[in-house]
């Protein structure tokens, strides 16, 4: 069974990650991370247009939400995690994204052990 995750949809909650939450950067994606009081995961996220045209930003966001689910069963539970897609991302495969978001999370500290 897959863990289940929801959508972070207010923008209270982005601009709190944005404000107060770790960040890791990378030339293909940001991600920001903070510890929250649910037991699963909220998840947002961004494309702005600097990444491109609306089909450029569906396809980015498309490719970080697969790569994050690959992922997602060695993740722990309890965080809230935004993702900022780059201008990169669209080019990009899920596959090619899977290990940078693994390092982001380890680097994070929120790998399993």
């Amino acid at each position: 069974m897959a863990k289940v995750f929801s959508s972070l949809c207010e923008n209270r909650d982005f601009r709190r990650l944005y404000a107060r939450g770790q960040s890791f950067v990378h030339p293909a994606l940001c991600v920001y991370v903070m510890k929250s009081r649910h037991h699963t995961f909220r998840v947002g996220i961004t494309a702005g247009k600097k990444v491109g045209n609306a089909v450029q930003r569906n396809r980015a966001r498309r490719i970080i939400r697969e790569s994050f689910r690959n992922v997602l069963p060695r993740l722990r539970p309890g965080f809230d995690i935004v993702f900022v897609a780059r201008s990169r991302t669209p080019s990009l495969k899920s596959t090619d994204l899977d290990p940078v978001i693994a390092k982001s999370f380890s680097v994070l500290g929120l790998l399993k052990l």
